[in-house]
């Protein structure tokens, strides 16, 4: 009987093809073991080609016992061959399977009589059609036609997280009569730059937090700057500070930002802030801010981190790497998917948690998604859109459409990470100021 919440939708037909196919793969990889033979490797994978072949074209004619030869041979084959062929099942395919297992004795039996199958293959019948069975049948309870995935609202988080900030900031000014004061250093006129730093400037003054402004020409020597970070270092008014990057190509970014006294790194991208990070046991004094803002979305909307599978897409220093690290505090398993990983739609699939921070638009569909699984969106590309008056539209790493079909929670582009970004950078600047204040 086909269950009911099926539907013509393309979309969902799709998503159910690719988790019975999955489900089919994982079955058959957990019970059947290809042994290796130099020797007969080539004439074995032939035979395994054509009999890929061979099921292909009977796909539409299926008999009572072709489906358990179809994922005997797709799954030695698939499996030897490191790609995942059995995700292109037709969904009537599955179907005829999960009605004929009932009669699998009958069935297998004849195909082992029948000798066609690779004798290099060790095969466990009743495991393989099991685990197919209970595939199927967890299929009904994973993708109903009209789940959408939890809205992860980061501007709603973001602005709860501003409040907290405020109340404190306002305790910290009746007791002790000072503010924390954050130091927001730009140098040049780019119009994203002086927008971003607008907007951290008008940030802290929504909380109460004292914005000290320095505004250098382009041209300034990098000794000028380092500087003006040294005289900020020893301002004892200023709890944080902040140099807008990139900065222009005849300053040495990382030499700057090294400069930055640790107790004032609000950023956390120092060296040692990041060591700390890396290390078990140790606890740096700033974390960085978009990282930081991944794992508060993630514990704001009772997702568990502890124990789960979680894949990060990309591995920046600014995200993918910290983001990482964090994860792995927070006692996740985790797994870094990067430019040179092969076959990463199969990683991302197997995870609980995703961070997508690869900077490419759209690039993980809802296919790569495990359902339920929590997405959160890093990403930020502009995409061509004639319809809108600029001419463009951002899009994140992740196609939100396809996502919200499969995933538990999800984070839309723009309104997830980014205002998280801001609100951690107060939370830290806050945080460097109460060390600091009362001592």
């Amino acid at each position: 009987m086909k269950p009911q919440h099926l539907s013509s939708d393309t979309s969902v037909i799709h998503d159910c093809k690719r988790v019975v196919g999955e489900r089919l793969r994982q079955a058959f990889q957990a019970t059947v073991v290809v042994i290796d033979d130099s020797r007969s490797q080539n004439s074995d994978t032939d035979r395994r080609v054509s009999n890929a072949k061979e099921v292909k074209r009977s796909n539409r004619r299926v008999k009572a016992e072709d489906p358990i030869r179809t994922i005997m041979f797709l799954g030695s084959w698939s499996h030897t061959q490191n790609r995942t062929y059995v995700c292109h099942l037709s969904l009537s395919l599955s179907l005829s399977l999960s009605l004929s297992l009932l009669s699998y004795q009958k069935g297998f039996s004849k195909l082992l009589r029948s000798g066609s199958l690779p004798n290099k293959v060790v095969k466990s019948s009743r495991s393989v059609l099991f685990g197919a069975y209970s595939g199927w049948w967890s299929l009904e309870m994973a993708l109903p036609v009209d789940h959408k995935a939890n809205i992860i609202d980061g501007k709603a988080i973001a602005q709860t997280i501003r409040s907290e900030i405020a109340s404190e900031v306002s305790t910290l000014i009746e007791k002790y009569g000072k503010a924390p004061g954050l130091a927001v250093v730009i140098v040049g006129h780019r119009k994203d730059s002086q927008s971003y730093v607008s907007m951290k400037r008008k940030a802290c003054c929504e909380v109460g937090i004292r914005s000290i402004d320095i505004d250098l020409p382009e041209q300034v020597p990098e000794a000028e700057l380092i500087a003006k970070v040294h005289e900020l270092n020893a301002d004892p008014d200023v709890h944080g500070i902040l140099v807008q990057l990139p900065l222009p190509k005849h300053i040495n970014e990382e030499k700057v930002l090294t400069e930055i006294s640790i107790d004032k790194d609000v950023d956390g991208f120092h060296p040692l802030n990041i060591g700390k990070l890396a290390m078990k046991g140790r606890e740096p004094l700033f974390l960085p801010c978009t990282p930081k803002g991944c794992i508060e979305l993630l514990k704001r909307s009772g997702i568990t981190i502890k124990g789960k599978r979680a894949v990060v897409v990309g591995r920046s220093n600014i995200v993918g790497l910290p983001v990482s690290l964090l994860l792995l505090k927070e006692d996740a398993t985790v797994t870094v998917v990067h430019s040179r990983t092969e076959d990463p739609e199969t990683m991302i699939r197997e995870a609980d948690i995703v961070i997508a921070a690869a900077g490419q638009a759209m690039m993980i569909k809802g296919s790569w998604i495990k359902p339920g699984a929590a997405v959160i969106d890093v990403g930020t590309n502009a995409v061509d859109d004639a319809s809108r008056k600029s001419g463009y539209r951002l899009v994140g790493d992740v196609d939100f459409q396809e996502a919200c079909k499969v995933a538990g929670w999800v984070t839309p582009v723009p309104g997830g990470v980014g205002p998280m970004t801001v609100a951690m950078l107060l939370k830290n600047t806050l945080d460097g100021a109460k060390r600091v204040i009362g001592q």
